[in-house]
């Protein structure tokens, strides 16, 4: 008999050990700030990838990483000799089509028109005296004829050399054009094949080495500003709507570690990104590290409210985000307010006085 009541007093004492060991707390007054999380990288503002705009091989590199440069400076060479072959034969068809070069079919037109003009004066002026003589019933009908077809015919002759003239010009001149054009294009298209850089900034990597063949798929270099960097966040669908441009921003890095860096929001970018669906947000620094490079990973905490002294509980404590557990096991319904990773504010439901219990245990 004593066995037993020892017994059952031993399984009393350890139930009551049992639930004076749980986890329990108190609301606290204390500062919240609510934040949403967001992951990316660092870029220099204005990065972008260098392309070739034709396929070749790479022939010169005129920049190393770390170098500065000027917008329009090449930075890259790339050879082909195709296209030099048609700048030289573009060349040779503009020389040959060049009016000068063909002065002498003109002159040689205009040497017919001059001869054309002397015979058709001639022929007028002797159709003339026919017809004076005609007038005084000299000669006959049939010499007048004659007279007036070969007027008509040397000015259909002169009308002729003309046309010739006119016409040898208009295709000398168009073809002295076309040429000229096709010259250009060739030239044009040869300069593609110096890489220039589109903006004043930073090399940051070259990707391809002399004697290396290059295509129009895959960048050569990368190029941004030097000194300015951008931070490109990924946010989730879901916290979208609560960011604005303006709002302050929490980073840590990885190669700075134990510290963190303040940024601001300064842009939304308001297209989602299909196979993440997340949203793209821009941040700079407001004060930057001492050292940063472009594909630097970063964390980031968008600060959305920030609330002084409010009333608040562990995040543990909160069952299904409007109950806590009261002794006794009792479910108490609260309304809650700002929530951050660890703590949330009690708006209604508890006081600084209750007791708590975490669940689970």
């Amino acid at each position: 008999m004593i066995k037993k009541i020892v017994s059952v007093l031993v399984i009393t004492s350890l139930l009551f050990s049992c639930k004076e060991s749980k986890e329990k707390t108190s609301p606290i007054q204390e500062d919240i700030t609510e934040s949403v999380y967001a992951s990316g990288i660092i870029k220099s503002t204005d990065q972008y990838e260098v392309f070739s705009p034709v396929n070749g091989l790479l022939l010169q590199q005129l920049v190393k990483e770390g170098d500065k440069v000027n917008a329009g400076e090449p930075v890259l060479i790339v050879s082909n000799e195709t296209a030099q072959l048609q700048i030289d034969n573009a060349t040779l068809i503009a020389a040959n089509n060049d009016p000068d070069r063909n002065r002498d079919k003109l002159n040689e037109l205009k040497s017919g028109i001059s001869q054309a003009k002397s015979k058709m004066k001639n022929d007028s002026l002797l159709l003339q005296k026919q017809k004076n003589l005609w007038a005084q019933e000299i000669g006959t009908r049939n010499e007048l004829d004659q007279r007036e077809l070969a007027y008509r015919t040397s000015a259909d002759a002169y009308d002729a050399a003309v046309s010739r003239y006119k016409d040898l010009q208009k295709q000398i001149d168009f073809s002295a054009a076309q040429a000229n054009n096709n010259l250009k294009i060739s030239k044009t298209q040869a300069a593609d094949f110096t890489i220039k850089s589109k903006i004043a900034g930073k090399v940051y990597s070259v990707l391809k080495k002399p004697g290396e063949m290059v295509s129009t798929q895959s960048p050569v270099a990368v190029i941004g500003q030097a000194d300015n960097f951008i931070i490109e966040l990924q946010v989730d669908e879901y916290d979208l709507a609560r960011i604005k441009t303006g709002q302050k921003v929490v980073i840590t890095m990885d190669s700075y570690k134990n510290k963190s860096f303040e940024a601001v929001v300064t842009r939304v970018i308001p297209y989602m990104n299909e196979r993440t669906r997340a949203f793209t947000i821009e941040a700079v620094f407001t004060a930057a590290p001492e050292l940063v490079y472009p594909n630097i990973t970063v964390e980031g905490n968008i600060v959305i409210q920030t609330k002084e002294m409010a009333l608040t509980i562990p995040r543990a404590y909160l069952i299904s985000d409007s109950l806590v557990l009261m002794k006794g096991d009792k479910k108490q319904k609260v309304v809650t307010g700002l929530k951050d990773f660890q703590k949330v504010e009690i708006l209604s439901g508890l006081k600084e006085t209750d007791i708590i219990f975490k669940p689970g245990q």
